[in-house]
């Protein structure tokens, strides 16, 4: 909405919590607007959030902040995630789930820095974007957020930097490391895509507090190769072996589902693990999904429901990004600009993650929110109802004509 004569109530709380990183006020305002037009700008690239106030500088300043303003993207994510383990819903657990996944970021022009063609297999189409891969967290509580990124670089770009080229596999191990010098508890989860011997023998390398190797769940290609019983097999004839009245039922509601599992070796792959192959009916001749753990004495309910959680740590925030805080709105060519302003949509989300599903009503956003879209369209309202009242106390008390304040506001001429 044009008009924003204030910051909504969740961005003076973020200022006061994340001010310091900021080295001046300039700065400040310009970290309270980007957040704020996340929330409710129609346009959430720089010129689009710029336009949406009443009273701002110009909007180069606002593209400095990203691209050449003096502060930290580390510092403000370690803020961040500090925050959110103040809340017992937010906060980590040995029982979280780690998701890693990939998302094409759509873009048009060829001209910002890593973007390149990308094949997209929900579209089946090439597609200009940026290739991000994420390591999310999914809280017992349900509630999820990022934790970090990288950013994938082509390996023609690479040559012609001059810098070392880095495939997703050596990618993921970097987002795992992080995750462990972090020291943040729970098991990963990831598809296919990842589930290989690389990444399975690395987070079986990385030990817990009590020693333990980190636990994952992936999903496994049907042609994967197994060693079982002595054989070499792909894991699609090993399901395809397994006889109907071998299968076991899995209940969850009136969901119903069949199951098969054993522990095996995967070639290259340097310690044991556990597969559970899945069939929707018990007569179908084609399983469903086959998951792999190293968690070999969990039970299946436990392993298929921290897979589960795969979706909700990646899927959601992919959607929730893109269609309500503009994860791929950013137009700015440079690469810093491009992190920075991904830095703050993962800012944005987190703040409004921590106001979902609480057991109250917010005074400025008049109802309990459920969604992040419904924590966006309340912001909105309440960013409409202070500009609605700073106009009516202007007409009433300072004796402003209407015509004053709709320039004031910015709301005549061009800037309708």
């Amino acid at each position: 909405m044009a008009g924003i004569s204030d910051f909504p109530h969740l961005v003076h709380e973020a200022l006061r919590e994340f001010g310091d990183l900021l080295p001046n006020e300039p700065q400040r305002r310009h970290f309270a607007e980007y957040l704020t037009g996340l929330f409710v700008a129609d346009r959430k690239n720089v010129s689009g959030i710029n336009r949406e106030f009443a009273q701002t500088t110009d909007q180069s300043c606002l593209n400095r902040f990203l691209t050449d303003a003096d502060w930290d993207t580390a510092a403000l994510n370690q803020r961040r995630l500090a925050s959110l383990q103040q809340g017992p819903s937010t906060r980590y657990s040995e029982q979280g789930v780690i998701p890693i996944d990939n998302t094409l970021v759509d873009h048009h022009g060829e001209l910002m820095h890593d973007v390149g063609w990308f094949w997209d297999h929900a579209e089946e189409r090439y597609k200009i974007a940026h290739d991000y891969l994420f390591v999310n967290y999914v809280c017992t509580s349900g509630k999820h957020y990022p934790l970090d990124f990288r950013r994938f670089q082509k390996e023609d770009l690479c040559a012609c930097l001059e810098i070392p080229f880095k495939d997703h596999t050596a990618l993921t191990r970097e987002l795992i490391d992080w995750v462990q010098e972090q020291n943040i508890p729970g098991t990963f989860t990831f598809d296919t895509y990842f589930t290989n011997a690389k990444i399975l023998n690395h987070i079986h390398g990385k030990t817990l507090a009590n020693g333990q190797p980190r636990a994952y769940v992936g999903s496994l290609k049907f042609n994967r190769k197994l060693e079982h019983k002595g054989r070499l097999l792909k894991a699609a004839a090993l399901a395809t072996g397994v006889a109907p009245e071998v299968r076991k039922p899995m209940k969850e509601g009136n969901h119903h589902q069949w199951y098969f599992t054993c522990t095996l070796h995967i070639p290259e792959v340097r310690h044991k693990v556990r597969i559970v192959i899945i069939w929707s009916n018990r007569e179908d001749a084609q399983a469903r999904i086959i998951l792999v753990t190293n968690r070999v004495y969990w039970d299946v309910s436990r392993i298929v429901r921290t897979y589960r959680h795969r979706w909700t740590g990646t899927e959601t925030f992919h959607r929730e990004g893109k269609q309500q805080l503009g994860l791929g709105d950013c137009q700015l060519r440079d690469g810093e600009g491009q992190t920075r302003h991904m830095h703050l949509v993962m800012v944005a989300y987190s703040l409004l993650m921590k106001q979902l599903r609480q057991g109250h009503a917010y005074e400025w956003a008049y109802q309990q929110l459920m969604t992040i879209g419904e924590a966006c369209r309340a912001i909105l309202r309440e960013t409409l109802r202070k500009t609605l009242t700073w106009a009516m106390e202007h007409i009433r008390d300072q004796a402003w004509s209407p015509e004053r304040v709709i320039a004031h506001l910015g709301l005549a001429g061009t800037n309708t």
